[in-house]
């Protein structure tokens, strides 16, 4: 249900009023305002509703051939109209989420500096240090924030060290929020740490407009982090603070750092595990079993690897009652130089951080048999989670060897973009004779199944069907932190609205198309663990969340505005 607009108060007239993105209608303000607002001889003289705009919007970007200039068209309409920017890309949003984040906003960061207009964000830069907390300030005083999107850039949508275009997943991730969540743009804050880059071709480009450094690390890359994570402790308490794209050696390290201090959140981390797991829960339902009778394989132990892990076997340990020690048992990792086990950590193939609870002992395996086929067969795997960007990796043998004994196998080629996943969709369905419970992490056509029955959905295992809703609920709930229990609620929430639980041959998520109303799903789920369990900063009880969410989510309608000396000017 749509909410009442209410009348604002606006200080703005004529040129400044049509320059500021949050309050400028277009040609949609009324003959009224025209009037009050100095606008009449800077506008032409028909008045439009948001259905013209919207209407002509698409039009015009239906003209742009290619995605990185569908892209940029639609950055033009959000920095002049942030209304019409909402509202279009949600009556055509399975559509244009691609456009404007993965795959095309890589292109659009790695190109950042080469096409770069005007700002957009907090640029916090390491040569700059020493002003951060005025900088911060510069854009935060007096505004209230509740969602601060943060990233360092170094390991950005499957491309990358970025430098500085980093800003463009920050501004993309919120945007996301917006989208799907409700969250007010108003009350959100992008930032890019800048840090320096390693990319030898930003630091060779004349062009390139970040910091022209070398990577900070160590000692002087977490006192930087840290003084950027205690301004937003300082200034904005309740907000939530998101990561995103960090590196490998930071991204999990960091999470851990500060999450009981803050309300913290990595997506690379919490959100690809959540969403997975979410999608792996409603495999079990279909096959009847539990999560802790799985044997899981993932190939790919980096940061979306692990996360995808731990949030797994945490799910057992909550859900299934088995001990962490045993949860962690069901997991295999696999890595470029095959099984991870405590031999191959010694000789300085692995991560020298990465958790012992996942790294298998070396009486239980022999050297030269621990390749990805080697681990399917001896184990009988269940599960099958790729996150290694390593295109193919699945191969028809492995594919079979897991439909041998398994009757349903759930195959997870999660890697982005398309072209890097590790089994097309339309094989593992093949080889398996239509027995595989897939989801992947691009979008994908349905498969043809075997004997003539119906097309099979290729469930997207998308982080936007589940991430906004998370960090809506601990904003909504203003908790001091996001629990585990918090994140496992919003997945027990998303698991229970996939339709393969109704028809076993329909697809383990929610079309992608429902985003919004799933991420509402979520984020109620998500509040109400918070105020039960005791992490809410709010007073009100666990029957009031719906409608508290309701009333909370920002949608992109029009308000009425009047004049005022006094009234809103930022």
């Amino acid at each position: 249900m749509t909410k009442t607009p209410r009348t604002l108060k606006l200080a703005l007239r004529g040129e400044a009023l049509l320059e500021h993105p949050q309050y400028n209608k277009g040609t949609a303000f009324s003959a009224r305002e025209r009037n009050e607002f100095g606008l009449v001889g800077r506008l032409p003289v028909k008045v439009n509703t948001l259905d013209h705009q919207c209407e002509r919007a698409y039009q015009q970007l239906k003209t742009a051939e290619k995605p990185i200039q569908q892209n940029e068209f639609l950055q033009s309409v959000k920095v002049q109209n942030w209304v019409l920017y909402y509202s279009l890309l949600g009556r055509h949003l399975r559509e244009l989420m691609p456009i404007i984040y993965t795959p095309t906003e890589a292109e659009a960061i790695a190109n950042y500096s080469r096409a770069f207009r005007r700002p957009e964000g907090l640029f916090l830069t390491f040569c700059n240090a020493d002003s951060m907390e005025a900088d911060y300030l510069e854009q935060t005083r007096g505004r209230t924030i509740d969602l601060i999107v943060c990233s360092d850039a170094e390991a950005i949508l499957g491309i990358g060290d970025q430098g500085v275009g980093g800003i463009g997943i920050s501004t993309a991730k919120s945007a996301v929020y917006t989208l799907v969540a409700g969250i007010d743009p108003a009350n959100t804050l992008c930032v890019v740490l800048d840090v320096g880059t390693n990319n030898k071709n930003l630091l060779d480009d004349p062009l390139y407009i970040g910091w022209p450094h070398a990577r900070v690390r160590g000692a002087e890359y977490d006192a930087f982090v840290d003084k950027f994570v205690q301004l937003v402790r300082k200034h904005h308490p309740h907000s939530l603070l998101h990561f995103e794209d960090f590196g490998v050696d930071n991204a999990q390290r960091l999470l851990e750092l500060y999450r009981d201090k803050h309300a913290v959140f990595n997506d690379d981390v919490q959100g690809t595990g959540a969403v997975t797991l979410a999608t792996l829960m409603s495999a079990v339902g279909v096959t009847k079993s539990k999560l802790s009778d799985q044997r899981i394989i993932v190939y790919g132990a980096g940061t979306a690897g692990l996360g995808i892990a731990a949030q797994i076997r945490d799910a057992m340990v909550v859900m299934d009652g088995v001990s962490k020690e045993d949860a962690s048992d069901k997991f295999y990792m696999i890595d470029k130089f095959g099984l991870l086990t405590k031999g191959l950590k010694q000789s300085g193939k692995t991560r020298q951080n990465f958790p012992e609870e996942f790294i298998r002992t070396e009486d239980e395996w022999t050297e030269g048999q621990t390749s990805l086929l080697d681990v399917v067969k001896r184990v009988k795997a269940t599960v099958l989670i790729g996150t290694s960007t390593h295109a193919g990796a699945f191969t028809r043998e492995v594919i079979e060897a897991m439909a041998a004994h398994c009757d349903r196998p759930v195959i997870l080629p999660l890697s982005n973009p398309s072209k890097l996943v590790e089994v097309h969709p339309k094989d593992a369905n093949d080889w398996t004779g239509g027995k595989a419970l897939i989801a992947t992490g691009s979008p994908f056509e349905p498969v043809k199944m075997p004997n003539g029955k119906k097309d099979y959905v290729i469930a997207e295992c998308n982080n936007a069907l589940i991430y906004p809703g998370l960090g809506f609920g601990c904003i909504l709930s203003k908790s001091r932190s996001l629990t585990d229990t918090m994140l496992i609620a919003g997945t027990r929430a998303l698991a229970s609205l996939s339709p393969a639980l109704k028809d076993p041959d329909d697809s383990l998520l929610p079309d992608f198309g429902d985003a919004p109303d799933v991420n509402f799903h979520v984020a109620v789920a998500v509040a109400e663990q918070a105020i039960e369990e005791g992490s809410a900063g709010v007073e009100w009880g666990k029957e009031e969340v719906k409608e508290r969410a309701r009333q909370a989510r920002w949608e992109p309608v029009y308000q009425e505005y009047v004049y005022d000396a006094e009234g809103l000017s930022d």
